[in-house]
C-alpha cells in the first residue's frame, strides 16, 4: 500500500515535478471540501469521537477494535509505570534502555501467542522491516501476497532478497512459484497478512501451512488486524483456524487492538534472539518508553480477562455487514470487522465520504494509489463499544448519503 495521496506518476520525473503535482492534487481537494485525511480529534478515540469543531461523530475507522483506549486498567498501567520509570527507556534495548517492564511485556507476548519468545519493537512497520532484513538477504526468496502491507514489501527492497508476489489469496498461484523457486535458494519465506488491511479477508492459513510444508518454506504472517479481532478469544489466525503453532515468524502490532505503540515478533527463542542482536531497527531504535510498554502489557491482560469484548465485536460486525448488504453495498469479500464499501469511482468516493461526515459519520475514503483504479471504496472499521444505536446511525447515513449520490 503506498502513501495515499502519491499521485501516479512517472518515476523518472524530478523532485519539483512530483512536489507540483502532490499540490495540484491536495489544493483540489480542499477546494472542493473533499479532503479528508489529517482529520484532528480532540480527547480519546472510541466509538464516538469529539471532533477539534466540537462536532461528535461516530468513529468508523478507528484501528482500536476493541475499545481499549481509556481502559482505566490500562491508563493506570500507563501512569503508574511514569511516575517508577520516568518518560523515557534512556537508550536502544540492546546498551542502555531494557527495563523489567520489556522483559514482562515480550514474556506475556510470548505466553499470549505461544510461542517461545518475543522481540519488541518501535512500530508494526519497523517490525516487519526488521523481520525481514534481519534474517533474509541475497541468495533468499520471500514470496509475498499480492496485497500484503508495505512495510513487508520494503523489507524486501531493503534486505537485498530476491521477492514474487503472488495473486491475493491464491493457493493455486503459491505452490506454482514454490515448485518453481524450490531448491533454488537458500530460504524460501511466504510472508502475508493474516486479515488483509484494505479488502477484510483472511489469510487461507491451512493451504499456505501445507504448501509450506510441502515446499521447504518458512511461514511469516503478520497479525496487526487479527490480533483481538479473529478467534473466539481474539488471539488471532491461528484460534480461527485452529492451527496453534503453524506459523513460523509471528508478527503483531501494540498500536491497533492494543492501545499503544510498537510491534513484535514472536517465535522461537533461537531466532527472536537473533533478531535481538541483528536487526538494525531493534539495535539503532530508541526502546520503547515505559507507559507505552506498560500499557500493552495491561491490555494483554485486559483482553483475556474481558472475553466479552470479542463476543461483542463480532455481533457488531455481523449486524453492520448484513445491514450494509440488505442496502445494496458491495462488502467485497471481508469477513472481518474490517470492511470495505466498493465504490470503483474517486469522485463518487469522496461524494459518498463527504455525505457521510456531514451525518455525523468518521469515515476514510481508499482511493488510488492506496488501491488500483477502479476499486475505490470506503474503508470502514468496526469496535466493540460499537452500540446498536450508533450502527443504526451509520446505516441510516450510509442509505441517505448513497442515495443522494446516486449509488443505491
Amino acid at each position: 500500500m503506498d502513501t495515499l495521496l502519491r499521485a501516479e506518476m512517472d518515476r523518472g520525473d524530478g523532485i519539483d515535478d512530483r512536489l507540483a503535482e502532490f499540490v495540484e492534487r491536495r489544493e483540489r481537494m480542499k477546494a472542493d471540501d473533499r479532503y479528508f485525511y489529517l482529520q484532528p480529534t480532540a480527547g480519546p478515540v472510541n466509538h464516538r469521537v469529539r471532533m477539534k469543531d466540537g462536532r461528535e461523530m461516530v468513529m468508523l475507522a478507528s484501528y482500536s477494535y476493541l475499545g481499549l483506549i481509556g481502559h482505566p486498567r490500562i491508563e493506570a498501567a500507563a501512569k503508574a509505570a511514569v511516575d517508577e520509570y520516568g518518560s523515557g527507556a534512556g537508550g536502544v534495548r540492546l546498551l542502555t534502555g531494557t527495563n523489567d517492564l520489556h522483559e514482562r511485556l515480550e514474556a506475556r507476548i510470548a505466553a499470549f501467542t505461544g510461542r517461545e519468545d518475543a522481540c519488541v519493537y518501535s512500530s508494526g512497520y519497523v517490525t516487519n522491516v526488521a523481520i525481514v532484513t534481519g534474517l533474509l538477504g541475497p541468495g533468499d526468496l520471500v514470496l509475498m501476497d499480492k496485497l500484503d502491507h508495505a512495510s513487508i514489501v520494503d523489507g524486501c527492497l531493503l534486505s537485498g532478497a530476491k521477492w514474487k508476489t503472488y495473486r491475493h489469496n491464491d493457493m493455486a498461484h503459491l505452490e506454482k512459484l514454490l515448485a518453481e523457486n524450490a531448491g533454488a535458494y537458500r530460504t524460501i519465506v511466504v510472508a502475508a497478512d493474516s486479515v488483509f488491511s484494505m479488502d477484510g479477508d483472511v489469510l487461507d492459513l491451512p493451504s499456505a501451512r501445507t504448501l509450506c510444508d510441502r515446499y521447504g518454506a518458512r511461514l511469516m504472517v503478520d497479525e496487526a488486524h487479527s490480533i483481538g479481532t479473529l478467534g473466539a478469544t481474539g488471539h488471532g489466525i491461528e484460534e480461527h483456524f485452529g492451527m496453534p503453532g503453524s506459523i513460523d515468524l509471528k508478527m503483531g502490532t501494540l498500536s491497533k487492538s492494543i492501545p499503544s505503540v510498537g510491534g513484535y515478533l514472536a517465535g522461537d527463542r533461537d531466532i527472536v534472539d537473533y533478531q535481538r542482536h541483528m536487526s538494525r531497527p531493534f539495535i539503532f531504535s530508541a526502546a520503547l518508553p515505559p507507559a507505552s510498554t506498560a500499557a500493552a502489557l495491561e491490555a494483554f491482560e485486559v483482553i483475556e480477562d474481558e472475553p466479552w469484548r470479542v463476543e461483542r465485536l463480532h455481533q457488531v460486525q455481523e449486524r453492520y455487514s448484513q445491514g450494509l448488504k440488505s442496502q445494496g453495498w458491495d462488502t467485497m469479500d471481508s469477513t472481518t470487522c474490517v470492511v470495505p464499501v466498493l465504490v470503483r469511482d474517486e469522485t463518487l468516493t469522496l461524494d459518498l465520504t463527504r455525505g457521510l461526515f456531514d451525518r455525523g459519520v468518521f469515515v476514510c475514503p481508499i482511493v488510488h494509489p492506496a488501491v488500483p483504479r477502479g476499486t475505490d471504496r470506503l474503508r470502514t472499521c468496526l469496535m466493540a463499544t460499537h452500540t446498536d444505536e450508533d450502527v443504526d446511525q451509520v446505516l441510516a447515513a450510509f442509505e441517505e448519503a448513497g442515495r443522494a449520490v446516486g449509488l443505491i
